[in-house]
């Protein structure tokens, strides 16, 4: 076999990726997405309103839902005209997932295009055959009615999604309670945003531990609801420090960690990180949850990170007392300050490396089965 045939060969095998900003929520995060260059997927950007959606200049294709129904004036917050908009394209949704190996779909629930047409799209992946991730925010707590709506859509993409990612704007305060607030919301869509381009790109390019396709779908298909946490840390103990972090302060209140169906780290540190720091995560990963033997993980380097790493751990299958509407009997004890900070920290270092171009909307961190 030649040098050309192998690299033919490769480039058939990478996977397929397509990621789906619905709503205007989901939309900006795309925005986000492409501004980084997003390498080997496809960026698709699809809402009621042709006004917002015509600002999504860097997306490869754009989808208007619902023109007959909703005239491009958006759905006005009503979720069933969402879906019903989304039904309307279904012949080009269905053309444009055509062939996708793996699915991102990115919403803010608890409005009306997003909340409603995000179980659409993922019912069309699961036709076309994709491991199809869903990553979503909820809503404040304060926000009751938005919340109810984003409760209902994620019981409807439970039908379809391999796995749901779902960020709680709530859950944020706890570790950027400190940042003004559109930097608040703007490092939780950098998060979301962060969270599918580090996947693309570390099964698609080469990176300092590889993931595959495979790996990716032993721990995300079938694994409900997922829950997301970011961790940094510096020193002699920098990769315990951020893994220990992220896994014990998630962005999302889940009921017991130990029995996740599965847990993926991206670990993202300078030129100066080694290989044994990464393998170290490994040992971290298994204390915090013993019961579960899907543990991947993949690892980058980046040169702004001198001196430093950056975590974010997707625990999947986890039990969230959010779906079942019954809150925790016991409240949850406030981050210690020697945690927070660093996760602040961590936060305000993303709010550095964001584009001049601010994003409005929030998400949080979550998964759900």
């Amino acid at each position: 076999m030649t040098r050309e045939d192998l690299l033919e060969k490769l480039r058939l095998s990478r996977p397929a990726v397509t990621v789906v900003g619905l709503g205007g929520a989901g939309c900006n995060i795309t925005t986000w997405i492409a501004d980084k260059k997003l390498a080997g997927g496809k960026i698709i950007g699809a809402n009621t309103d042709a006004g917002h959606l015509s600002t999504m200049t860097r997306a490869d294709k754009v989808i208007l839902l619902g023109e007959k129904l909703c005239k491009g004036h958006g759905c006005g917050g009503y979720p069933e005209r969402g879906a019903e908009a989304a039904k309307e394209n279904l012949d080009e949704i269905k053309e444009e997932l055509q062939g996708t190996n793996l699915l991102f779909l990115v919403a803010g629930l608890g409005g009306g295009s997003g909340t409603g047409a995000i179980p659409v799209f993922a019912s069309v992946g699961r036709e076309v055959g994709a491991l199809t991730i869903a990553c979503v925010t909820i809503p404040f707590t304060i926000e009751m009615t938005r919340r109810e709506k984003a409760r209902d859509a994620i019981k409807s993409l439970a039908e379809n999604c391999d796995s749901i990612v779902v960020i709680d704007n709530s859950k944020l305060r706890e570790v950027a309670g400190n940042l003004p607030l559109k930097d608040a919301l703007s490092v939780a869509n950098a998060l979301v945003g962060a969270f599918v381009k580090n996947i693309t790109d570390t099964i698609t390019q080469p990176s300092l531990v590889n993931l595959d396709y495979a790996d990716l779908r032993a721990v995300m298909e079938r694994g409900g609801i997922s829950s997301i946490g970011i961790g940094e840390g510096d020193g002699a103990t920098r990769v315990e420090k951020a893994v220990s972090q992220a896994l014990s302060t998630p962005l999302l209140d889940i009921t017991d960690i130990s029995n996740a169906y599965g847990v993926l780290i991206h670990i993202v540190g300078g030129e100066d990180m080694t290989l044994e720091e990464v393998a170290i995560a490994g040992e971290q990963i298994m204390d915090h949850i013993p019961n579960t033997k899907r543990v991947i993980w993949g690892a980058k380097v980046d040169p702004d990170l001198a001196g430093r790493v950056r975590v974010m751990a997707v625990v999947t299958g986890v039990t969230c007392p959010f779906l079942s509407g019954v809150p925790k009997s016991l409240p949850q004890p406030a981050i210690p300050k020697e945690v927070a900070k660093p996760l602040r920290q961590a936060m305000e270092h993303m709010v550095e490396a964001l584009p001049q171009e601010k994003i409005s909307r929030a998400a949080v961190f979550s998964k759900e089965k």
